[in-house]
């Protein structure tokens, strides 16, 4: 019995040794059969303050109160989603593969994830769908199902960020409104906002990224979290992750290109609201779709940590 326990162990050291190093540092994320790859930031573990301080310009009274909040480590991706990958999803462009490695972190099936209907209006609302815009007026449903499937076809367990990883991402180390201080002068350097957007949103990381890498993490498109939204902000919710319990409200973080630099704070935070389907012409309404929130989309983190087998369904948003 001991010699066998032993076998396994050096087996798992094997298949998960060499990679342990790369696992700790950034990674591209290939993806199979296409020319389309995700480059994925390493988030190292820490604490950080959630919230803002009450005397900070801008300040709504759902950023607090201040929470010190532990986070594990984890990876994010470099940029939003773009439509080049998430019509990959739409598309069902990469088929299952029945060789991916046994050492994979996962084993789903492409095929038996939920997938967005093809949309009766522009998604862009004309500003376009080039492949580096990102892509937007996807509800977070859609986008957590983009999530399980990009983890079927990788073998690697991807999801929406909770608001405290968004959070504590976007301040990578800092305490101030914004990751670089606390002058709004210096946003044009970092974010596509109202001041020089021109209303419309422009591809991805054209803006200097934050400390720890990421680009767009202010302005562009703001982004879906998985957490409920509570107007008393963290008095009594659970944190660092409280699951959804309802679609509507979801809390969207980092502003838009429609926002100005008070929206730009890494505290700031935004609901999700049912006004966003208002043109949907569909009857009942889409469950994949907006077609008024050209202002929001989403990016995908991988945590360092995987959860057990029977709490990764708690991350993607059931259908």
């Amino acid at each position: 019995m001991k010699i066998r326990t032993i076998h396994i162990l050096l087996a798992l050291m094997v298949t998960f040794g060499n990679t342990h190093a790369q696992q700790e540092s950034d990674y591209t994320q290939d993806l199979p059969g296409v020319d389309v790859s995700l480059d994925m930031i390493t988030i190292p573990s820490g604490t950080f303050d959630m919230g803002s301080e009450e005397g900070e310009p801008g300040r709504n009274t759902d950023e607090g109160p201040i929470r010190e909040i532990k986070v594990e480590g984890f990876w994010m991706s470099k940029f939003e989603v773009t439509w080049e990958l998430y019509n990959l999803f739409i598309e069902r462009a990469i088929d299952d593969l029945e060789n991916r490695s046994k050492a994979n972190e996962i084993q789903l099936k492409a095929d038996a994830v939920s997938g967005a209907t093809t949309p009766y209006v522009d998604m862009s609302l004309g500003m376009g769908r080039d492949a580096n815009y990102p892509a937007v007026n996807v509800t977070q449903l859609a986008a957590s199902s983009f999530c399980q499937w990009l983890s079927a076809v990788t073998g690697r367990f991807y999801r929406l960020p909770t608001e405290a990883e968004w959070e504590y991402a976007a301040r990578a180390g800092s305490e101030g409104p914004y990751h670089f201080g606390s002058d709004p002068a210096k946003l044009g350097a970092y974010a596509w906002f109202k001041q020089n957007s021109e209303g419309s949103y422009h591809a991805v990381g054209g803006k200097k990224p934050n400390p720890w890498g990421l680009y767009d993490m202010y302005g562009n498109v703001a982004e879906w979290t998985l957490d409920q939204y509570h107007e008393n902000g963290y008095e009594d919710t659970r944190l660092p992750f409280e699951p959804v319990v309802k679609e509507y409200p979801v809390v969207v973080r980092g502003g838009s290109f429609k926002d100005g630099s008070e929206g730009m704070r890494s505290a700031s935070r935004m609901a999700s609201d049912p006004i966003w389907k208002q043109r949907d012409p569909q009857f009942p309404r889409s469950k994949w779709w907006f077609t008024d929130a050209g202002f929001v989309g989403f990016r995908v983190v991988r945590p360092k940590k995987l959860p057990d087998p029977n709490e990764l369904k708690e991350y993607w948003v059931e259908n």
